[in-house]
């Protein structure tokens, strides 16, 4: 693979969605279905979910939303969760992304709360690139690095979906439970008032130390790190 071949064009395509975005109603995101989805928790238990579908991303994704348990009125919690098919599907250990996940489901299930779920795999570069990240990261590369060699950068998420669907649902001020401080900006850049951050919990094992590690320095996730290293 060319290592220096350059992923302008996927920039370039989120500044000219942002171009046009701007230029329509803030209401162009639409709810397209709701639906009630019975899901099975991690630990074994049934809760009932209502799943919506949307129209009108500019980016053509079919990103969905979930409503557990009864959320707070004024400020519902919001977890913003991109898609990871190893780690959501498979039960990875590299990432952290399924238990995150799973423990989004339950403590929603319990105290009420939106998953707003993503199609940005692998930060963005999809399924086959991600793998390819993984294949660098084999050979001595971090997480961040890879997507450097492949032509991308380190992270190319782009929230405006995340923030469409909180619009759509009506909700434009939120809890946001993450790690990321860049959700939060995006966020706000985007209109959606966050009142404040809930931190995910750290879910490390003998796979994912390093790509934690490199969270914590490269990405500036909140993670803490003694935390982390309390972890076998």
């Amino acid at each position: 693979m060319n290592s220096n071949r350059p992923k302008l064009f996927s920039v370039l395509l989120r500044r000219i969605n942002h171009f046009f975005r701007s230029a329509k109603d803030v209401s162009a995101v639409t709810i397209r279905t709701t639906v009630q989805l019975p899901i099975i928790l991690n630990d074994g238990s049934e809760a009932m979910a209502e799943m919506y579908s949307f129209s009108g991303f500019v980016d053509g994704k079919e990103h969905f939303a979930l409503k557990l348990g009864r959320p707070d009125p004024t400020h519902p919690l919001v977890r913003i969760h991109s898609e990871c098919v190893t780690g959501d599907a498979l039960g990875s250990a590299r990432c952290d992304c399924g238990p995150q996940l799973q423990e989004a489901l339950s403590l929603f299930n319990k105290e009420g709360g939106y998953l707003l779920y993503l199609r940005q795999e692998g930060r963005g570069i999809g399924l086959y690139e991600k793998l390819d990240a993984y294949r660098l990261q084999e050979q001595g590369h971090d997480t961040f690095t890879a997507n450097l060699e492949l032509g991308h950068n380190v992270d190319e998420r782009d929230y405006q979906a995340a923030a469409d669907i909180l619009n759509a649902l009506k909700l434009n001020q939120i809890m946001l439970m993450t790690n990321n401080p860049d959700k939060r900006q995006q966020l706000e850049k985007a209109g959606i008032q966050v009142h404040g951050t809930r931190p995910t919990g750290v879910f490390a094992n003998r796979h994912n130390h390093g790509y934690l590690t490199s969270k914590i320095h490269r990405g500036n996730h909140q993670i803490s790190i003694d935390e982390l290293l309390s972890k076998p």
